[in-house]
């Protein structure tokens, strides 16, 4: 059973190194060269000390037998010099290569993962959270950027140095070598041990990540209500306990990978304790047959180099532990298959702005205990001007939100122009629908910029003219919008999304509950322009005001995720009970308002 988890963690483990790599791409030669130069570069570092221990030799044979000694300085100074040289040359090309392909593929996972985002509908942005998303393409790929450096250069470095340090030292003294191989394997088993018990404090870190970004960016979202509400301490002490609750953990997590320091310096220590006594106890009693003392030098180096490298092996590791968790979590947002797609052969024409709704049930899970819309049997015709009211929860925006295929319906099926929607090209059905949501979103920029979304080649002209169909013509073009629209009062921002979604010329528009924040009089004019300027569009308007609807060809009332009544005002103020409790409440509030 073990084996068989282990097969399964491995696999995936695979799986992910196999997703993130292609990220790589135009970055592949500067990762190879990166190691490339390494290994030159460790090859003349390795070199190093044994052309010492050659100079040593030479100045003492020549003190012996006599010779040039200055010749021999210089003969092996300029070798010591042209290695040095090369060496911090390799390991400067070894850097810059090595800084091009980790931000290189740095910066494509997060192109990806950005393209990828925007690809995904609805249903997927709700499995991960914006705040979970947001980390991902953050501190996520941050991690994995530190560890992909580390790889190509100080992973490659660490164990040639190991190895090539080792066969030096084992051609100067192999008994003295045996010292490594009694350090090593304490070192090995004691990594191993602490990073098994350190991955699961890193895999839940994220998590709480994520719980805290998403407390940081609700509160930053609504920092007026929090301010209106005076609410300010309750904020910090939601965030102090999200921050608490990293913090416990990267504690834990940070003790573990600390006993990697001692538990290294131990085997440093210990392994040149034990070189110099031993070291000292073979020249002295051999005398300096079985070990010399230059030699005992450059094995001094080796041994040095080779422990370093140990130590940078643990970085390594540690460093790969804190990735590993954040690669995952990037690989599950570039493996997403996004739950709306166009087909093959996708039809790119709408014939016209009919929409029919046939036995249509949604769940936003399919793990929901019951449907949120359920029993929706409908038919609209193109141009007609449809009305939807609703006790708020009764799933008015659910069921539009089917129309342009937001999200697509469990059961039934949703038709435009006589078509069912999923035959049909996403871009090409979204573009025939325009939406104006709950929320009105308003991006940082100009009021030209914002209404080019609607239609990218418009004109000043064609801006103005939506401007003005939607009773906001006095703003002018060049106003600078703040991020979210947070200079623009609630009924600015609606007018001015209503004006953006008109540039569009849709045949489907879609108000969800888009002018709660206007008057009255400007509701009525924006209606009786939506009548003179696009007669031919269908128009479903989600309301709360029956004088919003009231002149609709048909107003639909929903109740718990279905339709309970449709028909045109006079008839439902006539025959539903439900309708006309509301029409008259709203009236009395209107009359005592007027009065």
């Amino acid at each position: 059973m073990r084996k068989k988890q282990n097969t399964i963690k491995n696999g995936a483990s695979e799986g992910v190194i196999k997703t993130i790599s292609h990220s790589i791409r135009e970055y592949k030669k500067p990762s190879i060269l990166a190691p490339i130069f390494v290994t030159i570069e460790v090859i003349l570092e390795v070199f190093i000390p044994l052309v010492m221990t050659w100079l040593l030799d030479s100045i003492e044979n020549i003190e012996q037998t006599g010779g040039d000694l200055l010749i021999e300085i210089l003969k092996y100074g300029l070798i010591l010099i042209f290695l040095a040289f090369a060496s911090l040359f390799f390991g400067i090309m070894s850097g810059k290569f090595c800084a091009v392909a980790s931000s290189g593929f740095a910066k494509n996972l997060r192109k990806d993962m950005y393209y990828k985002i925007q690809d995904f509908s609805f249903s997927n942005i709700d499995k991960f959270s914006s705040s979970s998303l947001v980390t991902r393409l953050t501190t996520d790929v941050t991690n994995v950027q530190m560890s992909y450096m580390m790889i190509i250069r100080i992973a490659f470095r660490a164990p040639l140095m190991l190895i090539f340090s080792m066969v030096m030292a084992f051609s100067i003294s192999w008994r003295m070598s045996l010292i490594f191989l009694a350090t090593t394997p304490i070192l090995a088993v004691g990594l191993f041990l602490i990073m098994g018990k350190a991955i699961p404090f890193f895999k839940r870190i994220f998590h709480k990540y994520d719980a805290m970004n998403e407390s940081v960016e609700e509160n930053v979202r609504g920092m007026r209500v929090v301010k209106s509400y005076v609410r300010e301490d309750y904020e910090k002490e939601k965030f102090e306990k999200a921050s608490k609750n990293v913090k416990e953990d990267f504690t834990k997590a940070e003790k573990l990978i600390a006993l990697n320091t001692p538990l290294m310096n131990f085997c440093v220590y210990a392994g040149l304790i034990a070189l110099y006594l031993f070291g000292a106890i073979f020249i002295v009693k051999s005398n300096e047959q079985m070990l010399q003392l230059t030699q005992l030098q450059s094995f001094m180096t080796y041994s040095f180099q080779m422990l370093m490298s140990l130590m940078m092996v643990s970085m390594i590791m540690v460093m790969i532990v804190i990735s590993a968790a954040s690669a995952k979590r990037i690989s599950e947002v570039l493996n997403e298959k996004p739950n709306l797609t166009s087909p093959e052969n996708a039809i790119t024409e709408i014939a016209d702005g009919s929409v029919e709704f046939n036995c249509v049930a949604f769940k936003y899970s399919e793990k929901a205990e019951k449907p949120a819309l359920y029993d929706i049997n409908l038919k609209i015709e193109s141009g007609e001007t449809i009305g939807i009211i609703g006790a708020t929860g009764s799933s008015k925006t659910s069921l539009v939100q089917l129309i342009p295929r937001l999200y697509d319906c469990t059961e039934g099926e949703v038709k435009v122009g006589g078509v069912n929607v999923k035959e049909y090209d996403l871009d090409s059905l979204r573009n025939a629908v325009a939406m104006v949501l709950q929320k009105n979103v308003l991006f940082s920029g100009t009021v030209r910029e914002n209404m080019l979304w609607g239609n990218p080649s418009a004109t000043d002209e064609e801006i103005q003219h939506a401007l003005d169909l939607a009773q906001i013509g006095s703003v002018s073009l060049d106003k600078k919008i703040e991020q979210g629209g947070v200079n623009a009062s609630g009924g600015q921002k609606q007018r001015l999304c209503i004006a953006r979604a008109l540039l569009k010329k849709p045949k489907i528009l879609i108000l969800d509950d888009s002018t709660s924040a206007v008057d009255t009089k400007t509701d009525a004019l924006i209606r009786k322009a939506f009548a003179e300027y696009i007669p031919t569009t269908t128009k479903i308007i989600i309301a709360q005001r029956i004088a919003s609807i009231e002149d609709a060809d048909k107003i639909i009332i929903m109740d718990c995720g279905t339709i309970t009544a449709c028909g045109t005002h006079a008839e439902l103020l006539a025959n539903n009970e439900i309708y006309k409790d509301l029409y008259y409440s709203q009236n009395k509030v209107n009359n005592k308002e007027g009065n």
